[in-house]
């Protein structure tokens, strides 16, 4: 029997609906689908709207995609009310009726495990799910299609851009298997140009970075999340490395402040990156993460200091910020702290 997860906290839907007030009119009455809606980020949009519904006096019909709602319905049963249900997947799922005026693409895995064991699949799933999603947003009367894609479309990140901007034109290693999950953004992103271009559909593309907040995996490849896993479990938080390379974190509901940004307001066919640009080294983070969680001297970095510049991850967000008005509102430790006390609430 899977365990039951708590709400999110109050205060962070509130701190949501503070920030994003001014947007729910142009959702207010429409119709607007889901795909990916069971995952980190679906989650978090459906509460968002569960609560805009109740606390706002608005009508969101939102209608969500999902291979297994039966699970998800018995992880979280405060959620199994707040949308209707579509069994499917991505790649062929049945077009549910009627006209949907927004649609946000959520779905593509990020289980590094899942994408190295079956990358073939793993591609198949981004492109030919984007595809999929097109066809359904022509048939639905779409206008404004939101795709969540990632800070990985630009590769990697040379040491002399301390934060990688939407202007720059690299890419992934295309001879490399491990540039599967960002290679399949990058035709994600092509495939909604050119339904912009022919259809006239408002393509919104959100390059997401990295995040923290409940419902993060603690067990995956997530360094945040298996270092607040160690914490819990009082164990020793473990560097699988020498710690120098520099990620930052914005937390999820900064994250769903600016989806709901982009979608409303963004400009078609203009990415923005999402993310925070607060550079931290993984060794940092994890003496955060123990710090805050009130273990002393727990940390364990098992490599020896490496040479060269630090890899980097970490974005240029001033588009947003200037364009949309974006902005992170939740400092690391901050974040840190809400999520470790979430999860004690689910235990």
């Amino acid at each position: 029997m899977m365990n039951r997860l708590p709400p999110l906290p109050q205060d962070d839907l509130l701190h949501i609906l503070e920030h994003t007030r001014h947007l729910w009119r142009d959702l207010d009455g429409e119709r607007i689908f889901i795909t990916g809606g069971t995952g980190f980020f679906g989650v978090w949009l459906l509460e968002t709207l569960a609560a805009a519904n109740s606390l706002l006096n608005i009508r969101v019909e939102a209608t969500v995609l999902s291979r297994d709602p039966e699970s998800f319905q018995a992880k979280l049963p405060h959620l199994a009310g707040a949308c209707s249900w579509l069994k499917g997947d991505v790649r062929d799922f049945p077009f549910p009726a009627g006209t949907f005026s927004h649609v946000i693409h959520a779905a593509s895995s990020t289980d590094a495990r899942f994408n190295a064991s079956a990358p073939a699949e793993a591609l198949e799933t981004i492109i030919g799910g984007t595809r999929r999603v097109l066809d359904f947003a022509a048939a639905a009367g779409t206008a404004k299609l939101l795709l969540t894609s990632s800070g990985a479309v630009y590769g990697t990140q040379s040491a002399d851009i301390p934060h990688m901007p939407e202007a720059y034109l690299g890419g992934p290693d295309t001879t490399s298997p491990d540039s599967i999950y960002a290679e399949g953004k990058r035709v994600a992103e092509l495939q909604m140009s050119i339904a912009a271009r022919h259809t006239g559909l408002s393509a919104k593309i959100a390059r997401c970075y990295c995040f923290t907040g409940p419902h993060l995996p603690l067990d995956w490849h997530f360094a945040i999340g298996n270092f607040m896993g160690d914490a819990l479990a009082g164990r020793k938080l473990t560097v699988r490395g020498d710690g120098r390379p520099l990620r930052s974190y914005l937390h999820a509901a900064d994250l769903v402040i600016w989806l709901l940004g982009i979608l409303s307001n963004g400009i078609s066919m203009r990415p923005y990156n999402v993310g925070s640009e607060e550079a931290c080294s993984i060794a940092d983070l994890a003496k955060r993460v123990a710090r805050i969680s009130g273990l002393k001297d727990a940390v364990s970095i098992m490599s020896p200091e490496g040479d060269g510049p630090a890899p980097r991850y970490v974005p240029d967000t001033s588009r947003a910020r200037q364009e949309l008005g974006l902005q992170q509102t939740i400092a690391l430790d901050d974040a840190i702290a809400r999520t470790l006390a979430w999860w004690r609430t689910a235990a």
